[in-house]
């Protein structure tokens, strides 16, 4: 097992547990403006006081043996070096196998279906979260209706619009708010559970396992809706890195749990005296005084939580980029002391457009609430598939110990997932359509990657036989260093032999580097950086970078000084091969694949930009690469 990750960060623990309120809890925290809603919409779950009861059962035991015993005890203990979330647990399991090629191959497969998926996830949460919290116009004056989706779409494109700028100076104002957040629920939750406590019984497991014994069709139907109270859960492992385990854990338990618990039993209390009140029970909770600023409080909490998602998405775009899953995108640092602050245009304004087609085409929380389930089920079930492997070959605890770690939650997630699977036809087809077209692209590009580099690799001449070739007539030396970048160690770059062929020069000091990424999501600079001389002032140069690091060749090279090459920052050249791909149909993928692959390699972002070179030393060289 790796090491743990209670990190302090240097900042103390409730300053950390307050910001994991508002980084990580904001999803799930805005759950029950529609998840206890939705089971009675559209008359699927009959109500009646055993229904209400066996569904509050069915609640409780969902958040404590999906996010309290799965998530918060579990997972959150399968690390990938104090790094969480489904790419690090991809990695984590990869490497787990990695003398089970197969398997492990399979894994990796999984794992980016998991993560295509995510992106799904990624537009349903804003579209939903922020939806359900404006149409609690329609309960303080039903006049507002036709305001609901206009005024979803004004604070949907404030929220997009504002990324460019970072969340740096709003963000310290997300846990004080998802804070007032909390206690508002559980105040509103209190208020009516003290008026019919007998609500309480609920917490039983045997109501949920009556009401599921009499009523089996109806039961399965409820856990469609049931599972939207743990969406968001996978945030807890996601933003593991950020604060550690511990502030999660208090967090969840001190504030979260409770104030999510008390708020569902409220919502249960209210529609057992005022049954009338099930077409938004959240809202008529609340005071008539107190509507609107509730409307407003609320719609800030959904705007927190679509915010963390936003920033989870471009957070693993990136990881995917630099592990070989997505090309390579304008990544922008939007802050100059956390490197975790990033933004990505195309991704930002991507999600944005899918979220407004979702607000605009569905038109209510009710009618996305059926496309969420999906996304959420299928990344939980991936998430227990993949702990087991860890839990097996990484921590090698013994088979019967793994199955029964894992065997229940993978059942639970499969009755979620059943659940959810027969409302593809009702909308559960937009986030699964989502996925499919990430995952066909991040497959595509994987491959396309894997064609291009062994043509590359046929094609190459041995670095080190070339270098001696080259000095038994050697070329008019020039003063300062280039910098050849080659995807292949001990390959000859190909910017190189353009470089002889059309200049008939070579530098005094030539440095030929590969960069590679690792399935770890941080290497320290100490190790940053392999040197290996070749004679005649030429090193083969090899640096390393895990997926959350941020590739900076001109950075890492600095580790050379004092190992025998001088480098003077004015005087260095970089020199790259610009490839044109040319797809002809041969290979292993159907050619449109390969013309898509042509298409997304022509349009990625250029290496120097994603490498962080100085634009002003910068020679690229193009070459033709036939797959």
């Amino acid at each position: 097992m790796s090491a743990p990750a209670d990190r302090a960060h240097g900042a103390p623990l409730a300053a950390l547990t307050l910001a994991a309120l508002g980084v990580v809890y904001g999803d799930i925290g805005t759950s029950p403006l529609y998840a206890f809603k939705e089971v009675f919409a559209h008359g699927r779950v009959p109500l009646s006081a055993d229904n209400v009861l066996g569904v509050l059962s069915l609640m409780f035991w969902t958040i404590t043996v999906v996010v309290s015993i799965k998530y918060v005890t579990l997972i959150l203990r399968a690390d990938n070096h104090g790094e969480g979330g489904l790419i690090a647990m991809l990695a984590l399991a990869s490497q787990a196998v990695k003398d089970r090629p197969r398997l492990r191959a399979r894994l990796l497969l999984l794992g980016v279906f998991g993560t295509a998926i995510f992106f799904g996830d990624g537009v349903i949460t804003p579209a939903i979260s922020v939806l359900s919290a404006v149409e609690g116009l329609e309960v303080a004056a039903p006049g507002l209706h036709r305001f609901v989706v206009p005024v979803t779409l004004v604070v949907l494109t404030l929220l997009f619009a504002a990324q460019r700028f970072g969340t740096a100076a709003v963000g310290r104002w997300f846990g004080p708010v998802t804070l007032t957040w909390f206690a508002v629920l559980a105040a509103l939750g209190a208020w009516h559970v003290a008026q019919h406590p007998a609500v309480l019984v609920a917490l039983l497991p045997q109501h949920a396992l009556s009401f599921a014994a009499a009523h089996p069709g109806i039961a399965f139907v409820a856990l469609g809706a049931v599972v939207l109270c743990v969406t968001g859960a996978e945030a807890l492992y996601a933003d593991l890195g950020h604060f550690g385990r511990r502030p999660i854990r208090i967090a969840w338990f001190t504030v979260v749990m409770p104030a999510l618990v008390i708020n569902y039993f409220g919502q249960g209390a209210m529609l057992l005296r005022h049954p009338e009140n099930v077409g938004n029970p959240f809202y008529e909770m609340a005071p008539p005084w107190a509507l609107f600023p509730l409307i407003a409080l609320a719609t800030l909490a959904t705007v927190i939580a679509s915010q963390a998602l936003i920033t989870a998405a471009f957070s693993v775009t990136k990881q995917a980029v630099q592990l070989g899953y997505m090309p390579r995108l304008r990544i922008l640092h939007t802050s100059v002391r956390q490197a975790g602050q990033i933004y990505v245009p195309f991704v930002n304004w991507s999600l944005y457009g899918c979220v407004v087609f979702a607000v605009v085409v569905f038109g209510s929380s009710s009618a996305l609430a059926s496309a969420y389930g999906i996304a959420v089920t299928i990344d939980m079930t991936i998430t227990t598939v993949m702990t087991f492997f860890v839990v097996r070959y990484a921590w090698r605890l013994p088979l019967a110990v793994c199955v029964g770690a894992t065997g229940v939650f993978l059942v639970v997630d499969l009755l979620f997932l059943a659940a959810n699977a027969v409302k593809v036809l009702d909308g559960g087809w937009f986030p699964l359509v989502i996925g499919a077209a990430m995952f066909m692209l991040m497959t595509t590009w994987q491959q396309g990657r894997q064609l291009m580099a062994e043509r590359l690799r046929d094609e190459s001449i041995e670095l080190d036989a070339f270098i001696e070739s080259v000095f038994l007539a050697p070329p008019q030396r020039v003063p300062g260093t280039a910098v050849f970048l080659s995807a292949e160690q001990g390959a000859t770059p190909f910017a190189l032999l353009h470089n002889l062929k059309h200049n008939r020069v070579l530098h005094e000091q030539n440095l030929f580097v590969t960069v590679q990424h690792h399935e770890v999501p941080w290497i320290g600079f100490e190790r940053r950086c392999e040197v290996l001389p070749l004679g005649h002032d030429c090193w083969q140069v090899t640096l390393h970078f895990g997926f959350k690091n941020d590739p900076d060749v001109p950075e890492a090279l600095q580790a050379l000084r004092g190992r025998g090459v001088q480098l003077d920052d004015m005087e260095t050249s970089y020199f790259l091969s610009r490839d044109l791909v040319v797809p002809r149909g041969r290979g292993s993928m159907a050619l449109w694949r390969e013309r898509l692959f042509a298409s997304m390699h022509r349009n990625a972002a250029a290496a120097a930009d994603f490498l962080n070179l100085p634009t002003n030393r910068i020679v690229e060289l193009g070459a033709k690469v036939e797959i």
